[in-house]
């Protein structure tokens, strides 16, 4: 079942466009200010909009990339990989099929990882029965 948003249309679009400090975004993501800085810098996130005293202002479009960035960096995709899915994001939707391909195979690798995790899981798990006296190792 789709949920839908009880808020007018035209203040869905204002939504869109809040404007956040840096010092906000940084306690709303628990992402530091000198990460978020070095985020743009380094092109991690796309370019954040400034104002007319060249203040960064952060949109809920750049909270949204701020959190995936987050997500994919918990998981161990490596920041090469995280760049490039920016860059082909700005270039448009006719790159998605490039960037599922590299969301494919982060997730492939995840996989792998959890499979050697719950191996080395299975190997603790007979280490603490031989020690409990209830097996061999």
């Amino acid at each position: 079942m789709m949920m839908t948003s009880k808020l007018p249309r035209f203040a869905l679009r204002e939504v869109n466009f809040m404007k956040y400090k840096i010092k906000e975004v940084s306690e709303m993501t628990g992402v530091s200010t000198y990460t978020l800085r070095y985020y743009e810098k380094e092109g991690i996130i796309p370019p954040i909009g400034r104002d007319e005293a060249g203040r960064r202002y952060y949109t809920n479009d750049n909270l949204a990339w701020i959190e995936l960035v987050t997500c994919l960096k918990e998981t161990n995709m490596p920041v090469i990989e995280i760049k490039e899915i920016v860059r082909l994001s700005q270039i448009g939707d006719q790159t998605i099929d490039d960037r599922k391909v590299i969301l494919q195979t982060h997730k492939a690798r995840m996989l792998d990882q959890i499979k050697s995790l719950e191996n080395g899981i299975t190997k603790v798990d007979k280490k603490l029965d031989f020690y409990n006296g209830a097996g061999t190792c």
